[in-house]
């Protein structure tokens, strides 16, 4: 059976959650493959969601989880219908943050009426914006959008660097799906682009050398007809040029 992006998607998000977790300061408490004691019980009918048992929770299979996620978080956020990659970033913020949360965030983003709801107006502002870039910029925005979120809660202190690492990975991962260049991959433009910055001092440096090299004998043909004292001077003043264009433009 071909894989769909539903489950393609699950594979990263349960990457992500691991396995049976219970840490104190967690407020979803006992949790496993990223489903909540809580939100077990709800999809089982048990009520009160306290009567479900932690073992029950421990005992979660795959199989299940997987349902509940296809039933509470996909189709919550309407996932089928979403451009590949955004569909991952939204599908991970829905599980990590609850639907409401993430699709509200998705639709200040689009400037759509922020009511939770994806329907056809967002999912039209959603596929409009993503014919721009394939959905690159969006993904961006929306996982920029959900980083400024979770550093506004109180357990950032103690799950922020986590939550940071998982976020970065999302976007890699969901970026990666819309073919767009992962933001930490340094590539040639960018090395050269530091490199044209200080090209004026590089030659400035090397006219410099050149001087003191004549100037201590050293005979270099390629340079006849510059004097050892013109270089020197040349490559100083180049030197000192850069830098008060710096100066002023940094004070304009």
């Amino acid at each position: 059976m071909a894989s769909t992006r539903f489950d393609s998607c699950l594979e990263v998000v349960l990457a992500q959650e691991g396995g049976y977790a219970d840490h104190p300061a967690d407020p979803g408490g006992a949790t496993n493959l990223g489903i909540t004691r809580k939100t077990l019980a709800r999809w089982r009918q048990i009520s009160p969601w306290w009567a479900l048992p932690k073992s029950e929770v421990r005992g979660l299979q795959r199989a299940e989880a997987a349902s509940i996620y296809r039933a509470s978080y996909w189709n919550r956020c309407n996932a089928d219908h979403l451009p590949a990659g955004l569909d991952l970033a939204l599908f991970d913020f829905v599980v990590n943050s609850g639907p409401d949360r993430a699709i509200r965030l998705l639709q200040r983003e689009l400037g759509v009426v922020a009511d939770g709801q994806l329907g056809p107006l967002t999912l039209a502002a959603t596929v409009a914006r993503a014919k721009e870039d394939r959905a690159a910029g969006l993904i961006a925005a929306l996982c920029d959008r959900r980083l400024g979120f979770l550093r506004q809660l109180s357990g950032f202190t103690t799950f922020g660097k986590g939550w940071t690492a998982r976020v970065a990975t999302i976007r890699r991962a969901a970026l990666a799906v819309a073919g767009a260049p992962s933001p930490s991959s340094p590539n040639r433009s960018s090395t050269m682009d530091i490199l044209n910055g200080y090209k004026t001092y590089i030659t400035a440096i090397l006219m410099l050398l050149a001087g003191l090299a004549q100037a201590f004998g050293v005979d270099l043909p390629t340079l006849d007809g510059g004097s050892s004292g013109h270089l020197i001077m040349e490559a100083l003043a180049l030197i000192f040029l850069r830098k008060g264009l710096k100066g002023d433009i940094g004070r304009a």
